[in-house]
């Protein structure tokens, strides 16, 4: 181990000086490391920043890019009668409904049975609608025991029965699962005596409403109907109008009364996304623009961090370049973001004329949407989309910077662990090569001090008077 305190020989600060040509040395490595580390990181974080803002302007275009936002359709009259939506084939118009009744569930009721008492054997064939299923009854059958069998059939998917009891017994109840006229429940019955119609064994829970009603009707199935503008009827199995007029489906909620008001419905066309969207891609540009302009300052007042970068410069003026292009739609038709009101100002900033843009939208909005969107999604949204991807992807040429520059970080943490070592090597030789001139020069002292001695006694040797 290497002796590091004050030279006992020599009287030198050992210490002192060590550290002081350690950090002679340390001190340049050091700052060329931190120099380099700062940069590094103020790259990575203004290219980073870059990034997003990318990211946001390519975000905001692609709505524009979705025809599905296009020639939506907005509605007015829902109220206590009837609700309303519409989509693209609607038609601008107004119309008057009325609903005349709801759809109603089928609800038929059986004769009344003792709770333990066997209904009778066979087998029953109910049916709803497209849905028919048989159930096999024993001789010892109860109706909870029926009840059981027509809910756990797997082959069920359009009746409930459940038992209402009163004071004459049990009673099974049978429920149509959908509504309207089409799902009317029918019950055929094979009794083992042969007769399926009487009033005896199973045959007592017979119903058609064409024909045996051994059970009771609790309900009938009724389809919905409305009276369109006081001319035209029209009916359906559930409460839903899908397509009774172009694009629109009503969902009646409340039959009208002879003194209620008609629901009066009005359907208009919505493009108000293509101006929000471009709203918002103004937006993000300007606030993209005035990103650039502070990175890639250069003048008196200082220089940004991407001043000179070729980056920078490259997807700037790319994007630019982007924006004022003309796209030929066919037929003689073309156009550009400045057409639709789009307009720029001499330092780049972005705003939107919204006359300019009506005006296109009421001569031709399919012409707009065609700019956009394109034919098969290769409109001007897209194209846009692909060149921000080109810097804004996972793998692109941003993100391939950024991982650079984070590999070069990762290089300085091995440096300064070299460094450090170094300079501990570096310590530890200077520590040995001062100690040993220490003990050479404490032993040098001893001898000198030795010849003192021996001169001074030596005879002739006249010794100085203090």
């Amino acid at each position: 181990m290497s002796i590091t305190f004050n030279g006992l020989g020599s009287g030198l600060a050992v210490a002192d000086i060590v550290d002081a040509l350690v950090n002679a040395e340390q001190a340049p490595a050091e700052s060329r490391l931190n120099t380099t580390e700062s940069k590094l990181t103020t790259d990575i974080s203004a290219v980073g920043a870059l990034k997003s803002a990318l990211e946001k302007v390519q975000t905001s275009m692609e709505a524009l890019g979705d025809s599905d936002k296009y020639q939506q359709r907005s509605t007015s009259g829902n109220d206590d009668f009837i609700s309303i939506s519409a989509d693209e084939d609607a038609q601008p118009g107004g119309y008057d409904v009325k609903v005349n009744n709801l759809a109603t569930e089928h609800k038929i009721l059986s004769q009344a049975f003792g709770a333990d008492t066997a209904v009778g054997e066979g087998t029953m064939t109910l049916t709803s609608g497209d849905n028919s299923f048989d159930i096999e009854v024993s001789d010892t059958a109860t109706l909870s025991e029926i009840r059981d069998a027509i809910n756990d059939s797997s082959d069920n998917d359009s009746i409930n029965a459940t038992i209402i009891t009163d004071g004459n017994g049990q009673h099974l109840v049978m429920s149509a699962k959908n509504s309207g006229a089409e799902n009317e429940i029918k019950i055929e019955i094979a009794d083992t005596d042969g007769n399926n119609t009487d009033v005896n064994g199973l045959s007592r829970l017979a119903f058609d409403s064409a024909g045996v009603q051994n059970a009771s009707e609790i309900i009938a199935a009724i389809d919905a109907s409305i009276t369109i503008d006081g001319s035209l009827t029209v009916s359906s199995s559930s409460n839903e109008f899908a397509g009774v007029i172009d694009g629109i489906t009503i969902t009646a909620k409340k039959p009208h009364d002879v003194d209620d008001e008609i629901s009066d419905i009005s359907v208009t066309e919505n493009n108000n996304n293509i101006q929000s969207g471009l709203n918002s891609f103004i937006t993000s540009y300007n606030e993209l623009l005035e990103l650039s302009n502070t990175l890639g300052a250069s003048g008196e007042g200082g220089a940004g961090v991407m001043a000179g970068d070729s980056l920078l410069r490259g997807v700037m003026s790319k994007l630019r370049s982007e924006i004022t292009e003309s796209v030929d739609l066919g037929d003689g038709n073309s156009l550009s973001l400045s057409q639709l009101g789009v307009e720029t100002d001499r330092y780049g900033v972005l705003t939107l004329n919204t006359e300019t843009l009506d005006e296109q939208i009421d001569a031709n909005v399919n012409l707009v949407q065609q700019f956009f969107v394109g034919d098969d999604d290769d409109g001007f949204a897209q194209s846009f989309d692909e060149l921000m991807s080109f810097y804004t992807d996972s793998d692109g040429i941003i993100q391939n910077r950024i991982d650079s520059k984070t590999n070069q970080l990762d290089d300085l943490d091995d440096d300064r662990l070299d460094l450090a070592s170094k300079m501990e090597s570096l310590s530890s030789r200077l520590y040995a090569q001062y100690n040993a001139m220490d003990l050479l020069v404490a032993s040098l002292n001893n001898t000198s001090s030795y010849v003192q001695a021996q001169l001074e006694n030596m005879p002739g040797v006249v010794r100085q008077s203090n």
